[in-house]
């Protein structure tokens, strides 16, 4: 009997506990549907967007060469969902590889979709050939604008080397060959050769802005010396069209495209992209000791150094 009894409660136990995961599982069930529910009904991250709306694409940090960049604006450009798109730039500009991807991929969108560049903060060198990719630009008055020009940095360790009895000796199939090494100085040659590299680029960077801008060549010469400048003296320079904020942006597709008014603006984001490195765990460490600031810093140098790796910069960067 005894037996019988406990056998009983051990039954019951475990009716219990099975009647303890249905209700989980069909909890868990609930929640899943309830979460796509709204997302089809709001559009957020756009993957199932069927609300008319105003996508806004942000464009900040360190510009590189991204491919959940790209693929977000092949999302955004077949949503038929998305009526006009707001890019939201507010970065000092990064690789001319990056920035030249950034520049094709949202010419293409343009194709499908009305956009608007609107410079919430600065929109230079790198940044700028983003902004430029639109149809029409606003900033705010005391925005940064410009910096048209490109760079090509590295280091020389030659001094320091002598300085500790260290040669760095390497064949070379030509005397041009992996120039800048960083361990010799640079030679006549070497100078010459990454100088013309970089007026061709730079070349290519005005005659976007000519291009673009529609500006002749006085106007070009006026703007293209490598400053930056305010929003307000873009407007006369012909670097944007037009002074105000995000509301400016929209009653331009409005007004000029023909977008519906009063649509929602929806946050369109790549995929996470996981590149974790040394920068981004001295990043994680700063964060834990309460260094946001300094987290941010490291996070943007860890950027900059993995992307300079690809050759030339378009980056306003004041000396410290």
């Amino acid at each position: 009997m005894a037996a019988d009894a406990e056998l009983l409660i051990d039954r019951r136990r475990l009716r219990r506990r099975l009647s303890l995961w249905r209700v989980l599982g069909v909890g868990g069930l609930i929640v899943a549907v309830g979460a796509l529910g709204y997302r089809v009904r709001t559009g957020a991250d756009g993957a199932f967007a069927v609300q008319p709306q105003i996508a806004r694409i942000s464009v900040s940090g360190f510009i590189a060469g991204s491919e959940a960049t790209a693929k977000l604006m092949k999302r955004v450009g077949d949503s038929d969902a998305v009526k006009g798109v707001i890019v939201s730039i507010n970065s000092p500009g990064g690789t001319t590889t990056g920035s030249e991807e950034i520049f094709r991929n949202l010419r293409a969108l343009a194709a499908k979709k009305p956009i608007v560049a609107f410079v919430d903060g600065t929109a230079a060198s790198g940044a700028y050939i983003t902004a430029i990719a639109a149809d029409h630009i606003v900033a705010r008055e005391t925005s940064l604008v410009g910096s048209i020009g490109v760079l090509f940095q590295y280091p020389d360790f030659s001094g320091l080397l002598d300085k500790v009895g260290v040669k760095v000796e390497s064949v070379k199939s030509s005397p041009l060959k992996a120039e800048p090494s960083g361990f010799t100085p640079t030679s006549p040659e070497a100078r010459a050769a990454l100088a013309s590299v970089v007026g061709d680029t730079y070349a290519w960077f005005k005659g976007l802005v000519a291009e673009r801008r529609g500006m002749d060549p006085a106007q070009l010469s006026t703007v293209s010396d490598g400053r930056v400048f305010s929003g307000r003296q873009s407007v006369p320079l012909k670097l944007v069209d037009e002074l105000g904020g995000e509301r400016q942006a929209v009653a331009w597709l409005e007004s000029a495209r023909g977008v519906q008014t009063n649509l929602p603006i929806k946050d369109w984001k790549p995929a996470s992209e996981s590149r974790f490195s040394l920068w981004s765990a001295a990043g994680i460490g700063a964060d834990l000791l309460g260094l946001e600031g300094i987290a941010a810093r490291l996070r943007s140098v860890g950027a900059e150094a993995e992307a300079a790796r690809g050759g030339m910069l378009a980056l306003w960067r004041p000396e410290p």
